[in-house]
Parts: C-alpha cells; structure tokens; sequence
C-alpha cells in the first residue's frame, strides 16, 4: 500500500506521520512531497488561478505513477485533485473531502474553521458537493491572526490559536468543529469543550479503507 502525499507546507510531513502511526500504518506506507511554492502563488494571487491549478495537477498526475493513491493536503489548491483524478487510474483525493462528508452526514450545526482566506471558496464548494444530512448546518470562520504565525514559523501559537476558536465555537453550540486545514490538526489534542474534525486523520481513514477494500477484490478474483 503506497500513499504520496502533495503539500504545500513541509510541517504537514509531521502532521501526517503522526495521523499514520495513530492508525496503525507502518511508516512507509506514505511518502511526501512538498510544494510549498503553489500556495505561496495563490496566496499572492488571492485565489487558485487557473495556472496554479494546472502546475498542482500536473505534479499529482506525476506521483500518481508510483503510488496506489495519492492525497491533496492543501484546501487552497482542492479542485487540482478532481481534476488529475480525471486523467489517471490510480485515485486522486483531497484529504478535506472526507473530512466534509463526516461532517456533514448527521443533523447539527458545524463551524468550518479556516486561517488563510484563499482556503475558504474550495471549502465552501466541496461542502456544498458532498452529501448531507436534511438537517444539517454549515457556517465557515476566519480564524484571525492565525495564518500570519504559521508564515512566521510560530506553528504552536497557531494551533493554540486554532483551539481557542474551536472551542469558542464549542461553547457557542456547534456540534461539530471542522479544521479546514490539514495544518491545523494539532489543534485537536488542545482543546477542552469537545474534539473537532481534522483532515489528515478523516482522509487518510477512508484511504486506507478504500485500498484494502481494492486489496480484498483483487485477491478474490484471483482465488476465483
């Protein structure tokens, strides 16, 4: 079972290893690369430009030659996953999308929370994608001042920022917390008022279970 991971910050290399070994995966399952220049492009863009979009699928549909599956981490450049997944066999997933479908599935009130403003139209159009719940409610937050500690290397001030809102957003009745970012997951293990969703363990979660499901297949058809 081989995973690449694409991201656009070298601290999610730490953020993934850690979700991979609290499932149970052995450390070579996944491999990383990292493109730390794609989102700084769209950042100075203020969006995912059609360009930026291209290079990012381009290099998904490259790592897609040497893996079983290969996972977007980075919200911002979203629609380049949907996109290389059109033109290879092997799936391209972003991470976050598990994420919104598990928040989504059952009624209730889920705050999405987000540092960087270019992360916010890509979340917005993948929950609105995913299924939902009839009576299930969705409202996204900036969390202020997070994303300027995280481009200044402070990532524990960030995540504590992170958890500060998740629990605010906790004790002002959401039912769930979603962590838009993969960056943000640290966050999870702060909080004090309830335990929000992060991407690196949704995604990789439903990942797992799909290759070993396509493992499982396979070896019946050849027992057959």
């Amino acid at each position: 079972m081989r995973i690449a991971c694409l991201h656009t910050a070298d601290s999610n290399i730490a953020v993934f290893d850690a979700a991979a070994e609290a499932l149970g995966l052995t450390p070579d399952t996944l491999s990383h690369h990292s493109r730390p220049d794609l989102l700084a492009a769209a950042v100075a863009a203020g969006q995912l430009t059609p360009y930026i979009q291209q290079q990012a699928c381009d290099a998904l549909v490259e790592l897609a030659q040497t893996a079983d599956l290969v996972l977007l981490t980075c919200s911002t450049l979203g629609p380049s996953a949907t996109q290389a997944d059109a033109l290879t066999t092997v799936p391209v997933w972003r991470v976050d999308e598990a994420l919104a479908t598990q928040a989504m599935a059952k009624a209730g009130k889920t705050q999405v929370l987000y540092a960087v403003e270019t992360t916010l139209l890509p979340t917005q159009q993948l929950f609105e994608r995913v299924s939902r719940h009839p009576q299930a409610e969705v409202e996204f937050v900036l969390v202020e001042g997070a994303w300027q500690k995280f481009m200044d290397g402070d990532v524990a001030g960030y995540v504590q920022n992170v958890a500060a809102a998740a629990d605010q957003a906790f004790q002002q009745g959401a039912d769930k917390v979603a962590l838009a970012q993969a960056s943000m997951a640290g966050a999870v293990d702060l909080t004090q008022f309830g335990a929000p969703l992060s991407s690196p363990r949704c995604g990789l979660r439903v990942a797992i279970e799909h290759l070993r499901k396509r493992q499982y297949e396979a070896g019946l058809q050849q027992n057959s």
